[in-house]
């Protein structure tokens, strides 16, 4: 049986079923922007749990929303962010949605991440959020205001910041995630679960307390309730969402069904790059069309992020994903020469490193003592990594790409070796370096330079 952190109890629990069915709810992406390798963190962590259950025989259904109305936490202003890039790029607000939201399925496809079984996107879902708000007036969790906005009597669930540690009294007013206009709440720690549409025109809608919007909170409790039949086993997002978004979210769907509506919270950590966090300012934004731009399998991502526990913050490197892209095709070139056969051989020591928590270094330690083990054969090696694979999707079966040289290739590497031959060893580690860029690797021996 999987065991999994649980952000709400604080440790390890197996992993829930119903009849042998497991129900997951994954945050999704806010479509104004490219997702960048921090995001997609959170979604292979979600693929991750999704590929260990169905190994294991389990029935998973998995929905991911798409938010094409509200808004990120770390990106939260008083303007909506599709309206801002709508009117950066001249387009109608849902064309900048659909537009990102195509961009984010590839880049998904790209890092060999499973499709969900559903993406309901936040537009086409208001009405399932209106009569979730109403539900939430008629019990007493929400009150509606004279402006036109509702909001979310936070006093009014007694074991709110269980999940962050948070306490509503040591809440100051004025925090990030409140939007600027809202004198008319009774508590400053309230949220809105609908705002006044004011002087906004665009995606603004009809509803019993005048045109508006929904807050950023209320979608996730009205699709996963709604779509995963009031039976939520695993809630997955990244450790930003802990506070206020999941919070908030376990407030309002438990308040509706009277008890705890998700059995597990999981959590994976912050990524860094290059040892600060991704920002546009700090400019070291990285997105998956960036790693192909640089000659590097897209799936060397995704091997490097498997290098760490998904509940430890990543520093993420260049470097580290260049040598994640060399291991990627040796890995490869092995499958190659162990074979042909598609047979499957569980590991136990596979097995038991995802088992606990989710253990990839540990299974990629594995792996590596499995190629270098000269008592199992070439059958068993490549048996073994077929089993691995399907759990961690490095595409390891996939055949090598073997493409000609072009004659200005040929004449690089020649002059390369009369460098050598001369000891110009600068102009040498120039050539290395501009081949090195046009996708081909060389290495040095006693016989002379070879390449791949």
């Amino acid at each position: 049986m999987i065991a999994i952190y649980d952000t709400l109890t604080r440790g390890l629990k197996e992993v829930p079923s119903e009849d042998n069915s497991i129900n997951i709810y994954c945050c999704g992406p806010t479509v104004y922007r490219d997702a960048h390798v921090g995001n997609l963190r959170t979604f292979l962590l979600a693929d991750l749990i999704v590929r260990a259950l169905k190994l294991e025989g389990r029935k998973v259904r998995l929905i991911q929303n798409i938010t094409d109305v509200g808004h990120m936490s770390e990106d939260f202003q008083a303007e909506d962010k599709l309206l801002q890039q709508a009117a950066l790029e001249k387009r109608d607000p849902f064309e900048i949605a659909r537009k990102y939201e195509e961009k984010f399925h590839q880049d998904l496809a790209k890092i060999n991440i499973l499709p969900a079984d559903s993406y309901p996107r936040a537009s086409e879902t208001i009405d399932l959020m209106l009569h979730t708000i109403t539900q939430l007036i008629s019990s007493g969790h929400a009150y509606a205001t004279e402006l036109g906005s509702v909001y979310f009597d936070a006093r009014s669930y007694e074991s709110y910041g269980a999940i962050s540690g948070n306490k509503l009294e040591s809440l100051k007013p004025g925090h990030r995630y409140e939007y600027s206009d809202e004198g008319d709440k009774r508590f400053h720690a309230d949220w809105a679960l609908w705002k006044s549409a004011g002087n906004r025109t665009e995606m603004v809608w009809e509803s019993p307390w005048g045109k508006g919007f929904p807050g950023w909170h209320i979608e996730c409790t009205a699709m996963s309730l709604e779509l995963l039949d009031k039976r939520i086993d695993l809630h997955v997002g990244g450790i930003d969402l802990r506070f206020p978004h999941h919070e908030n979210e376990r407030a309002q769907s438990n308040s509706i069904i009277g008890h705890e509506a998700v059995n597990m919270w999981v959590h994976g950590e912050h990524l860094l790059f290059e040892g600060r966090k991704m920002s546009k300012s700090a400019g070291n934004v990285v997105l998956v069309n960036d790693l192909v731009e640089r000659g590097l399998d897209p799936l060397a991502l995704r091997l490097a992020l498997l290098e760490n526990r998904y509940r430890s913050q990543m520093d993420l490197t260049w470097a580290g994903l260049e040598a994640s892209n060399l291991t990627l095709r040796r890995w490869r070139t092995c499958m190659s020469t162990w074979g042909e056969h598609q047979n499957q051989l569980e590991d136990a020591e596979i097995t038991g490193a995802i088992a606990k928590d989710l253990d990839t270094p540990r299974v990629l330690i594995r792996m590596r003592a499995i190629e270098k083990d000269p008592l199992l054969s070439g059958d068993m090696k490549r048996s073994i990594f077929l089993y691995a694979d399907s759990l961690l999707g490095l595409d390891l079966n996939r055949p090598i790409e073997v493409r000609q040289l072009t004659p200005e290739q040929v004449e690089l590497l020649q002059l390369r070796a009369q460098a050598r031959q001369v000891k110009n060893w600068g102009e040498s580690d120039r050539l290395r370096d501009l081949l090195a860029n046009m996708g081909i690797e060389i290495n040095d021996g006693p016989d002379g330079q070879s390449w791949s």
